[in-house]
């Protein structure tokens, strides 16, 4: 039993060390060593660092039933892993490696000591840290599920208003952004305060959950007042954004609205239906050029016709786009309907690069002067104003989704997502279903396209790439799938964060990376999970628990 967990914590010790090689010699670890979140002291690349040593010592105690086991042997693969990363501090400052590697500087090495560099003190301070880390984590795995939770969820607030300090800053009102924030950072008093206000905010949060059912029985008046009120206030602060928020950040939420529309579209074929599609980025740009053809007096000045003529156009051309996409991959399930709608997604994007449509679609160089709305004489120009026109079309999206997800239909797309042939025996016609998700779900994706091109004015097939698509699935699975809330939180995670920390984004497919394989072991239902796919996954779960000793006693007899 010792030797099996000794191998376990070095493995997971040495596997943590590698994804810190890996980390630092791409870059990311001594590209932020100036970006200092608390005070002086703590940058974003120590908190990685101190991050990734706790995950290998959470995720070797995490297997122990008691503090007593979890300790010591997250302990070991924490310190496992600072050794490694001394390793590499020690490669970086004898060897030339930059000839190869070109972050392999010997300024690398100091960050990866935390300043002690490849000595006997770099040694000392990283095994320090190690140890620390190893007996928070041990620690933090041992609490009971909620405290672990909130003290964590606490931490990583901080550390974002940390990071958001340039964001936040203008906003905040003068008294607060002084308190909160020093020279580089949150100051120590302010990193304290919002630590235990988060802290205080999370506890309650888990106390109203557990509490839930009793409310609901005791105060059924309450609760449904409850909720109409909610939603009026979180109406109230999304349409107050373009008073407080300036042109970056309004900027930045019409992005973030765009991938809303094509993942509550993309939702209703994969999420709702079960039907993986790849090329979902086709109807964003069919959406967009349709737009761009009708309002421009550029490509063959055939068209010129009014913003809110040409919507609906665009709306109607990317259904029939999705009526197109959709017959002839009825039979396809699973990897051949993705390799399917990925080839169309292509398809679209290579047609407006030809030159045989190079007179109606601007070919490489794209469309340009696209109209903008106007109502009566107020012309929407700015992103402040078409924020307004996005948060409308989102609100509208949602409001769709809920009675489709609802209705006959939705119920059909479910049965068809779980089993198709049952769906099938039960009399649900498969055909008209499928094609009903595509077309319905394609039209989200055409008018965020359309009123993407209106915002930015002109379109280029370079704004279409298969990222779009992996981008929308991402938000999907980080969000959950067939989850209206969780579209709406992958959305800010994947889109709008980046956006703001525009340093990140040279690292951005790393960092997808990092957080969906994270995902997949710690979050496999998403961040807000739709409720059949957590039923499902905590019943696989609590079954894979019955099998296990079975098949464990079976094996020793």
């Amino acid at each position: 039993m010792i030797v099996h967990a000794a191998r376990r914590a070095i493995f997971i010790g040495l596997v943590a060390g590698i994804a810190g090689w890996h980390l630092s010699l791409v870059g990311l670890i001594p590209a932020f060593a100036q970006r200092r979140l608390v005070g002086d002291a703590l940058t974003f690349s120590y908190a990685l660092l101190v991050a990734l040593l706790a995950l290998a010592a959470y995720a070797t105690g995490r297997r122990y039933p008691g503090a007593v086991q979890r300790i010591p042997w997250g302990i070991l693969s924490a310190l496992l892993s600072s050794l490694m990363l001394f390793l590499l501090a020690l490669l970086v400052t004898h060897l030339n490696l930059r000839q190869i590697l070109l972050n392999a500087t010997p300024e690398l090495a100091r960050v990866l000591t935390f300043g002690g560099g490849a000595s006997g003190a770099g040694l000392v301070r990283l095994l320090l840290i190690g140890l620390l880390a190893g007996l928070f984590a041990g620690g933090l795995s041992a609490l009971p599920r909620p405290w672990g939770r909130v003290i964590v969820s606490a931490a990583l607030m901080t550390l974002l208003l940390g990071l958001l300090r340039d964001v936040l800053g203008p906003l905040l009102p003068q008294v607060v952004t002084s308190f909160l924030y020093g020279t580089a950072g949150l100051s120590l008093a302010g990193a304290l305060v919002t630590f235990l206000l988060a802290a205080v905010l999370f506890t309650l949060r888990w106390s109203l959950r557990a509490k839930a059912v009793t409310a609901r029985a005791t105060a059924a008046v309450p609760a449904t007042l409850r909720q109409p009120v909610t939603q009026a206030l979180l109406l109230l602060i999304l349409a107050s954004v373009p008073l407080w928020a300036g042109l970056f950040l309004s900027n930045v939420a019409d992005f973030v609205g765009f991938y809303i529309l094509m993942g509550l579209g993309l939702n209703l074929v994969l999420g709702f239906a079960g039907l993986l599609d790849l090329g979902y980025v086709a109807f964003f740009a069919v959406g967009a050029y349709t737009m761009a053809v009708l309002t421009s007096p550029e490509v063959g000045q055939r068209f010129t016709l009014d913003f809110w003529i040409a919507l609906p156009i665009a709306i109607v051309t990317t259904v029939l786009a999705g009526l197109l996409v959709g017959l002839p991959v009825l039979r396809m399930r699973g990897d051949y309907l993705a390799i399917a709608t990925l080839g169309f997604g292509e398809i679209v994007r290579l047609l407006v690069l030809s030159d045989w449509l190079k007179p109606y679609l601007g070919g490489a160089q794209g469309v340009t002067r696209i109209g903008r709305p106007s109502i009566a004489s107020w012309r929407i120009d700015s992103p402040q104003e078409f924020y307004l026109l996005v948060l409308l079309s989102c609100l509208f999206a949602w409001f769709l989704s809920v009675r489709l997800r609802d209705s006959r239909l939705g119920r059909s797309w479910f049965a068809i997502r779980e089993d198709e042939h049952v769906a099938q025996a039960m009399g649900i016609n498969r055909v008209t279903a499928k094609l009903s998700a595509f077309a319905i779900g394609a039209s989200f994706g055409g008018l965020s396209g359309a009123l993407f091109a209106s915002l930015v004015g002109s379109v280029v097939p370079a704004s279409f790439s298969l990222l779009v698509s992996i981008n929308v699935v991402a938000v999907l699975v980080l969000g959950g799938m067939g989850s209206l809330p969780g579209v709406v939180v992958g959305a800010l995670a994947l889109v709008g964060l980046p956006e703001l920390l525009r340093e990140f984004q040279e690292y951005r497919l790393l960092v997808y990376g990092i957080v969906l394989i994270a995902m997949m072991l710690f979050r496999p239902a998403g961040l807000l999970p739709e409720r059949i796919h957590r039923r499902e996954l905590e019943e696989a779960v609590e079954e894979a628990r019955e099998i296990a000793p079975a098949e464990i006693a079976t094996g020793r007899g």
